[in-house]
């Protein structure tokens, strides 16, 4: 075991060298296909997530982006194997070789906190509130690195230290009442990222926060990118924080990917009127005070238990025409890009040039 008294103050080393199962830089760390989470309820059964897919290498971040009730978190909640107990999912997510979904609850908790580790948008219901926090910190470096009470204290100390709590050898002693709201995100992120995870999934990670704070847990997770080839899922509403993040983008609605792409290219010219609409909807510094509206998207998110035939955002499309009431396939084009939508990329681009003259 490393000498926890080595580490770097800022973001120390991962607690136990030479983790198992990472692949070849070549390779994909995380492998989605066809991923489909249903709810049974009383009123029906909702289709919360439907045919998703995508890959993750290692190191790389993916922004999961949408509206409320698109699919986003409970994506990240099939991935952990933490649906509600009225939750199924099926299809693959493969990572180190096994099936993520077809693994025993067993064989999750080995993995889970280790190599796959997340960080919830609710800190209240992430942590216990009979146990202190240093118990609760402590208790993740003991079961999955080994740990003795003083190393992983000390450890613990280091990284509150690195999520910026201040006098945080003394925050071990007290429970999680005792926090402001975004004190508790911060542990909540602290207690991720203690085992130096090789897949973080982030829910929402910076919502509870200051802008201050905001910046640095994500330059915190730029740093674990950096250092240990952490890929990370970042699921969140704030196009900004995926804008300075994220590698690809996934933009979900109604449980369903309308766009896939470089962070880059899809932010500078997106090809589906939802993704064009979510971009019109962010305040602009670079516009002239007054001289601009902000945008919104026309209607409501659709009813997941009685979707609209064809494409879901058809309702609310401006770009709308007969062609919409049939399912649009999610489709490639260009360069690592993928939309599902009828309408040619070369109308859609002229609209929106257009529009903003």
């Amino acid at each position: 075991m490393n000498d926890p008294h080595a580490r770097s103050r800022s973001l120390p080393p991962r607690g136990a060298p030479g983790g198992s199962g990472r692949p070849s830089a070549a390779g994909s760390l995380l492998q989605v296909r066809n991923l489909n989470v249903r709810f049974a309820t009383p009123e029906g059964e909702v289709a919360a997530v439907n045919d998703l897919s995508f890959d993750l290498a290692e190191g790389e971040s993916l922004g999961i982006v949408g509206e409320s009730g698109s699919g986003k978190s409970q994506t990240a909640f099939a991935l952990m194997g933490l649906l509600a107990k009225n939750g199924r999912a099926s299809g693959e997510v493969i990572y180190g070789g096994a099936n993520l979904l077809a693994l025993s609850e067993a064989e999750l908790n080995r993995r889970r906190g280790s190599e796959i580790a997340m960080i919830y948008q609710d800190p209240m219901t992430a942590l216990n509130p009979y146990l202190t926090v240093g118990d609760q910190l402590t208790e993740v470096l003991r079961f999955h690195k080994g740990m003795d009470r003083k190393a992983a204290a000390a450890e613990s100390v280091r990284m509150l230290d690195a999520v910026k709590i201040a006098e945080a050898k003394k925050r071990l002693g007290m429970y999680p009442h005792e926090f402001s709201g975004g004190m508790r995100q911060r542990v909540v992120i602290a207690m991720a990222l203690l085992c130096r995870p090789k897949l973080l999934i982030a829910d929402e990670p910076t919502t509870a926060l200051d802008v201050t704070v905001q910046a640095q847990i994500l330059r915190l997770l730029q740093e674990l990118r950096r250092d240990f080839g952490t890929a990370v899922i970042m699921i969140t509403h704030d196009l900004g924080v995926v804008a300075g993040v994220c590698d690809q983008v996934l933009v979900m609605y109604a449980g369903r990917v309308m766009e896939q792409g470089p962070a880059e290219t899809l932010f500078a010219s997106p090809s589906h009127p939802y993704t064009m609409g979510l971009l019109h909807a962010v305040p602009r510094m670079d516009h002239t005070h007054g001289s601009d509206q902000l945008a919104t998207i026309p209607g409501n998110p659709p009813n997941l238990l009685a979707l609209p035939p064809g494409c879901p955002f058809a309702p609310r499309c401006i770009e709308r025409d007969a062609a919409c009431l049939a399912p649009a396939p999610l489709a490639d084009f260009g360069d690592q890009r993928r939309r599902a939508c009828h309408r040619p990329i070369e109308h859609l681009l002229r609209a929106e040039t257009e529009g903003a003259a």
